[in-house]
């Protein structure tokens, strides 16, 4: 079980704490545990309440009205919301919900809606994308457990796989060949993975290595390939100093290819060289490859 301060539930739900501390007081929606030395803390229970009632509450539900209700019926009224036709309720805070209670089925909704109103792409860029940097946030304060993460971000790669897979192809007169992999230790694909289906989907020829290439691989498949772009990235990297040398090793080996790549927002000072290009985001990487 869990353990959160109320400035943990203010950051993963985007709730003030003196409001949380107000709804605690003349509502009651809430009710903190102790330690044994009297310090305060909330558990799971107490989390996945909050994401509700703040669900609630921003689609015009009053506070006062939702105090009277039961956890039950909380529940009740955000499976509403989200069942509903407009899709009313903030997917981004309805997946934070389904992925620390393990909850396919919700997931499986709210992708389902979101991709029928705004198609897979926009449904990456508007819901997915923000999705994951709040999930950077849980693990910066261990608020997300490893099961929790594995969880969502396997339930994400199936979604993108399955887009991958029907793709038709395109006879694109400007195609490019992009050779798309992750240095040694990287292990994180899912950016990668939405960069393969844009490209895919743009009609370029793609070489897909995956994570965790060792650099002599890469070399062979460009000795082979000649691919003219390069798509990797750096989110396990712990400085900017090792990112730093990587680059300039592919620039000394490929010095006329172009390398786009992104990396963890926590690597500041990351320089490239000739040729390389940062892309910060889904819809930049998108902007790159057309």
């Amino acid at each position: 079980m869990g353990r959160y301060s109320i400035k943990d539930l203010e950051k993963l739900s985007r709730v003030k704490a003196h409001t949380i501390r107000m709804w605690e007081k003349r509502h009651e929606l809430l009710t903190p545990s102790r330690t044994g030395t009297n310090i305060r803390y909330y558990t799971d229970d107490d989390l996945r309440k909050l994401l509700n009632v703040s669900l609630l509450n921003d689609r015009g539900f009053k506070i006062s009205k939702i105090a009277g209700m039961s956890d039950e019926e909380i529940n009740a009224e955000v499976l509403a919301l989200e069942d509903s036709a407009e899709g009313a309720a903030d997917h981004v805070e309805s997946l934070i919900i389904a992925m620390t209670e393990m909850d396919e089925q919700r997931f499986e909704k709210v992708m389902s809606n979101c991709i029928l109103k705004v198609g897979f792409e926009e449904t990456m860029l508007q819901v997915i994308q923000p999705f994951l940097q709040r999930v950077g946030v849980l693990w910066l304060i261990d608020a997300v457990k490893p099961g929790q993460e594995h969880f969502i971000s396997n339930l994400i790669r199936q979604k993108v796989l399955a887009a991958i897979d029907g793709l038709v192809p395109s006879d694109n007169p400007k195609a490019r060949t992009i050779l798309f992999f992750l240095p040694e230790g990287e292990l994180h694909e899912m950016g990668l993975l939405f960069a393969l289906y844009l490209a895919k989907k743009l009609g370029h020829r793609c070489i897909y290595l995956g994570q965790s290439v060792p650099f002599e691989d890469v070399e062979a498949v460009v000795a082979h390939r000649s691919p003219s772009t390069i798509v990797t990235g750096f989110l396990s990297h712990q400085n900017a100093d090792s990112v730093d040398r990587y680059l300039r090793k592919m620039h000394h080996h490929f010095p006329k290819i172009k390398v786009l790549y992104f990396h963890s927002a926590r690597l500041k000072g990351v320089t490239p060289a000739t040729g390389q290009e940062l892309v910060p985001g889904l819809a930049e990487m998108r902007n790159a490859l057309s």
